[in-house]
């Protein structure tokens, strides 16, 4: 029977579903080959002959986020740049120890874990692929000044300002710009200079306090879209993660917010799907539907994606916000009706699809 490996950070819970939802299904308990051992050793990975690995998040592993990062408080903002590099170089030695291994395999594109975690990169493929996605300023944006600058160019007066290699929301600023006014809503919370992640969305409205914010950024990188004003349901902005198997959109929930950012661990809520839907109605669903799968179309190498989609105000227009290459991390949610993923959380559905792929008919059907 082909064996399961798990890159990841032992005890995680993206870990420990995983693991679930492969006992669920009557497959063995995938061994775990910790990112602190990737990342911290000269020593060779190695995997079993024939392995199948799924490469997963480091998560809020301190010490792989020292190894990533470089030491530091875990809860400080930075050091994207840093943390790319050194996931992009970890995750080739995985594709090597991989290679090496006969019979083994990847589920995931290396190549495109790396596009999925620079947002420049992915914007751009989404693009190019005819997906659509906010504008975007072109180029570097090296600091505040610079910023101000291609905003008065581009016409725009309300953007999103991304730190390229961010994820959770971390560093995310949504900045509005008014003849003597300015503000700045973010979780990041400035303190004696830097910058630390809060669970707490905040807004700053001294234009001093908002430059020091997006010049501390800057070096990281930059990704600058135009704000996509989004659909509101009972006062609440809303939009979607829509996580696809297979290239399938399987699940979905609705985030809702009364701040810009939706994001479940800053206070956003899961929001009543069935009145989205029914909002949309049946074609405005189906578009978004075939959104969420064109964006997936763009990695097909990668056997899961959670996409984050708008809605605008008008409830016609839809726009993709990101793709996540670790965006399955929905405790509890099963799967939409009529893509084979009912009953199924995000982790089971996606090992139903493993065994649709890799294993012979009659093997692990513990389902």
């Amino acid at each position: 029977m082909t064996s399961l490996t798990v890159v990841g950070t032992p005890e995680e819970r993206r870990v420990t579903l995983f693991a679930r939802a492969c006992a669920a299904h009557g497959l063995p308990e995938p061994r775990v080959t910790p990112w602190t051992q990737v990342l911290g050793s000269d020593r060779a990975i190695r995997f079993e002959p024939g392995t199948l690995v799924r490469i997963e998040s480091p998560g809020e592993d301190a010490a792989a986020d020292a190894l990533l990062r470089g030491p530091g408080e875990p809860s400080r903002v930075g050091g994207g740049a840093a943390w790319y590099a050194a996931l992009t170089a970890g995750i080739e030695r995985v594709r090597q120890a991989v290679a090496d291994a006969p019979g083994a395999g990847l589920l995931a594109d290396p190549g495109e874990i790396a596009v999925m975690f620079d947002k420049r990169l992915c914007h751009a493929r989404l693009s190019a692929a005819g997906v659509p996605v906010p504008p975007a300023l072109a180029g570097p944006v090296g600091g505040y000044a610079e910023l101000r600058e291609r905003m008065t160019e581009a016409g725009w007066n309300r953007v999103f300002v991304k730190p390229a290699h961010g994820s959770s929301a971390s560093g995310v600023v949504a900045l509005q710009t008014a003849p003597g006014r300015i503000r700045a809503v973010t979780s990041a919370e400035l303190t004696s200079g830097a910058l630390y992640n809060s669970l707490r969305v905040r807004s700053y409205d001294d234009e001093r306090d908002v430059a020091a914010i997006v010049g501390l950024l800057a070096p990281d990188g930059l990704h600058v879209e135009r704000w996509f004003p989004k659909a509101t349901l009972g006062g609440r902005a809303i939009d979607l993660r829509v996580v696809t198997v297979d290239g399938t959109p399987t699940h979905a929930v609705v985030r809702a917010s009364r701040t810009p950012m939706t994001n479940l661990h800053l206070g956003g809520e899961r929001g009543d799907l069935g009145a989205v839907r029914a909002r949309l109605g049946h074609e405005g669903w189906s578009r978004l539907v075939d959104v969420c799968a064109a964006a997936a179309a763009c990695f097909p190498g990668s056997l899961s994606t959670g996409v984050d989609v708008m809605v605008g105000t008008g409830w016609s227009d839809v726009a993709v916000a990101e793709v996540n290459a670790f965006g399955d991390l929905l405790p509890g949610l099963t799967g939409l009706p009529g893509t084979g993923a009912e009953g199924l959380d995000t982790y089971r559905a996606q090992v139903a699809a493993i065994l649709r792929r890799h294993v012979p008919a009659g093997v692990g059907a513990g389902a």
